[in-house]
């Protein structure tokens, strides 16, 4: 049978040396998850941590914006208000027509579309690995809820 140290590949404590109870503490919120619901919840309340808004949309994914031409004669940008002109028009993924200038100076500033805010992918990795944690946790409230309500129904 394996010692606690080997199973958990750690090492036992020197004669004297004293335990760190708060790197313990944030091993424990970490691997729990309640570390980052803890994060979530504050960013809800007070906005990001660090002040930023939303980055913007990836590079490749604003130069690969769907060019449209199908739209109503009196269908308008909802960013300028103007009509939609033949060959400068771009369609988002959730099929959202916008003009080319106005939906490009848009996703420059922001990843998401501005009347659904569906978000668009980014260049920021530490956006997208929270985008991640957060999806992550939304799944696993759905799958305490089901289990809840599976014990209780």
């Amino acid at each position: 049978m394996a010692s606690y140290f080997d199973e958990h590949n750690c090492e036992p404590l020197a004669t004297g040396e004293q335990p760190n109870h708060l790197l313990d503490l944030a091993r424990l919120l970490l691997d729990s998850g309640i570390g980052a619901e803890f994060q979530l919840e504050f960013e809800r309340i007070f906005g990001h941590v660090d002040g930023r808004k939303q980055p913007p949309a990836a590079k490749h994914v604003i130069e690969n914006l769907l060019s449209t031409n199908s739209f109503d004669h009196d269908e308008k940008c909802s960013i300028c208000l103007k009509e939609f002109q033949l060959n400068s028009t771009k369609e988002l993924p959730c099929h959202h027509k916008y003009c080319t200038n106005c939906i490009i100076q848009w996703l420059k500033l922001v990843n998401s579309c501005p009347m659904c805010r569906i978000e668009l992918p980014t260049d920021d990795q530490d956006y997208e690995q929270y985008k991640k944690q957060k999806e992550r946790l939304k799944q696993r409230q759905v799958e305490l809820d089901d289990l809840h309500n599976s014990m209780f129904s």
